[in-house]
């Protein structure tokens, strides 16, 4: 058994301790664990400072996760209506996301596929195989997106077996892994892991950090280890309230993620998912940390804020509007730091550019 095995098995599983050291009502917290499974790392637990701490709010159950409203979904995304077979969800054209694993090393109380780790919907690794033939029998698909639950609670081989048996799929371009063990379990990413994963490139790994705490010398030491091997990194955050809602949080975050060689890719909206209400936040706090973002750091530090809509609408970019008017063959912006500039706006026959329509929507005559 490996080190992060061992780790593993030592996870805090039962809600007594965190009721016990932070004053819970332990019968709610059991309430709350019944309806979606509670596990948090030995290594996560250790980096908990205080009750209602960044890290706190994202791993120890909250009575809140048993309410919900009528705009809040179990699958919020539609995946389960778009998953033609068992593990497969299809909702772009050229990619698909196969879900191999049922496990995570820590349960996120704000998790989007909650209803996955339950036993209605749980899951099914020995159900691969529908997967594997579904995706060699569609040859659109060049670009699959592993997750789960976390591919990389699988051992070694398992990685590799999947790995292996669609780098042999010939219209297979791009193989991407989602995990989030560099954040929480960073004792999972061994040589022998990367030494593993860099025969299957190009190889892409999408990983997960919320808070600057959450990038200590482990997890940065974890995310090196990947880079070192080739693997190109990206961020996915997801903008949670009292966690990451503070353009100065959120910005520190985004640049110590640089720092360890990840490219912020996305911040996410909080999905609408059942019992994650007292996590979400408005849109224009989204828009407000983009505007503190675009401009006050570098643009490799900047990430695409995005609202994954319901129903496998898809991913729509959302951005500040920096577009203030359009005056004759000018357009006129206002920057990052609210200072206005003007540009001109003509193509070469002297023709203006963006009409005044394009910025400002027509008004309807009643």
């Amino acid at each position: 058994m490996e080190k992060w095995q061992k780790s593993l098995q030592k996870s805090v599983k039962d809600v007594g301790l965190p009721a016990k050291l932070f004053n819970l009502p332990e019968d709610k917290l059991r309430e709350v664990a019944h309806a979606f499974q509670f596990r948090v790392s030995p290594y996560y637990f250790s980096l908990l400072r205080e009750k209602g701490d960044a890290i706190y709010r994202q791993c120890i159950p909250d009575e809140l996760e048993l309410e919900g409203s009528e705009k809040l979904m179990e699958d919020p995304l539609g995946e389960d209506e778009s998953s033609p077979v068992p593990n497969i969800v299809h909702r772009y054209p050229d990619r698909c996301l196969f879900l191999v694993s049922n496990q995570c090393a820590m349960y996120c109380r704000f998790c989007t596929r909650k209803r996955k780790f339950g036993t209605r919907d749980r899951i099914d690794p020995s159900k691969l195989e529908a997967g594997f033939d579904y995706i060699r029998q569609h040859p659109e698909i060049r670009d699959v997106l592993i997750s789960g639950g976390d591919p990389f609670l699988l051992e070694d081989s398992g990685i590799e077996n999947i790995l292996k048996r669609l780098r042999a799929v010939d219209h297979i371009q791009i193989l991407r892994l989602g995990t989030r063990t560099p954040c929480v379990l960073p004792e999972r990413i061994t040589v022998k892991l990367t030494r593993m994963l860099k025969k299957y490139h190009p190889l892409f790994i999408n990983v997960h950090f919320n808070h600057p705490d959450e990038l200590t010398p482990q997890a940065v030491k974890a995310l090196a280890r990947l880079a070192d091997a080739g693997i190109p990194l990206g961020s996915q955050t997801v903008l949670l309230k009292g966690i990451n809602d503070d353009p100065i949080v959120m910005r520190l975050l985004m640049q110590k993620l640089l720092a360890a060689r990840v490219r912020p890719y996305y911040i996410f909206q909080a999905d609408l998912v059942y019992g994650t209400e007292h996590f979400r936040t408005p849109i224009s706090k989204g828009l407000e940390i983009m505007r503190q973002l675009r401009g006050w750091t570098s643009g490799l530090a900047v990430p695409y804020y995005v609202v994954d809509l319901p129903g496998g609408g898809g991913k729509i970019p959302l951005l500040p509007e920096y577009v203030r008017n359009v005056e004759d063959h000018n357009i006129v912006f206002s920057n990052y730091c609210g200072q206005v500039c003007s540009y001109p706006d003509f193509t070469g026959d002297g023709k203006a550019g963006m009409s005044s329509d394009s910025v400002q929507p027509k008004q309807k005559n009643n």
